[in-house]
């Protein structure tokens, strides 16, 4: 069963229109009676028009008002069989924190399954494959996602570079054009040096193509392909963590489907990276 009606929105409460947010409020507050209630009733006992709860799916990236019905019992389903995010406790056992990082970690990439578009991952891989070019933004903790994207796709021939510092990433997004693709990384989809550097790198012709948290944001809104991350909940101690591995999950997810789709001239240049790199180890021992 599909979910990701209540993590989405959960996802996007604080950027909502009041209309949208009262009708988001009430499916919060109870979701087990919505998933039983026509569009009309959830309107009226949330005070707004029809338009509004259409308005409020659509704005979760959902069909309409069915779509976010059955996520939302979908959720309800899956809420039976998981957790959810512990608050970690300084100065607690290791056992403690082994099991809470390790909870949320799991949990955050459940959560991402729910957001994260079936279509936008294969028009990514699609874009990926037929680049010139791949310019991969990141700063701080989205750098080290950035490295990762640049270490996959050189192993199977893409030319992709990762740049981290501000000045670097606006260097060569100048020189972009339409054959070439700028991923740009942001958790928060508020990173201001990413946004600059992607605006550049639009303005040249290059196909944007973004990571962030679920939800409409200023990274986010430059994109023609737009992958989220769950948002992982602002109590959580290890939010940054549990939000780097969702991170990795989608470019593994990325770079899988990339693969997959070319699996004729991608195989065999990964045999002969992994040779290389093996052959290197023999030498070095």
């Amino acid at each position: 069963m599909i979910n990701g009606g209540l993590v989405s929105i959960k996802a996007v409460l604080d950027e909502l229109k009041p209309s949208e947010r009262r009708v988001a409020e009430f499916i919060l507050a109870h979701p087990e009676e919505v998933v039983n209630l026509s569009v009309q009733k959830l309107a009226e006992l949330s005070d707004v028009s029809e338009a509004t709860v259409v308005r409020l799916a659509r704005s979760l990236n959902m069909k309409g008002y069915q779509e976010l019905k059955l996520r939302i019992a979908g959720d309800l389903n899956k809420s039976m069989e998981t957790g959810s995010y512990q608050e970690i406790m300084m100065g607690g056992s290791t056992e403690s924190i082994i099991r809470a990082v390790s909870i949320n970690n799991i949990q955050s990439i459940q959560d991402t399954i729910s957001v994260l578009s079936v279509e936008e991952v294969e028009r990514a891989a699609e874009l990926l494959a037929s680049a010139r070019k791949i310019d991969v933004y990141g700063v701080g903790a989205s750098a080290v996602i950035a490295a990762d994207v640049k270490q996959k796709l050189t192993r199977i021939n893409l030319w992709c570079e990762a740049y981290s510092d501000f000045h670097a990433q606006l260097t060569s997004a100048v020189t972009l054009d339409e054959r070439d693709v700028a991923f740009g990384i942001s958790y928060s989809g508020q990173t201001e040096d990413i946004i600059q550097a992607l605006t550049e790198a639009k303005q040249q012709g290059a196909k944007i193509i973004t990571l962030t948290k679920f939800g409409s944001s200023p990274v986010a809104d430059l994109a023609d392909i737009r992958l989220f991350t769950s948002s992982v909940e602002k109590s959580i101690r290890s939010g940054a963590m549990a939000s780097r591995i969702a991170q990795l999950n989608v470019i593994d997810i990325l770079f899988i489907t990339l693969v997959s789709s070319r699996q004729d001239e991608v195989i065999p240049i990964l045999e002969k990276t992994r040779m290389a790199v093996s052959r290197t180890k023999r030498t070095s021992s």
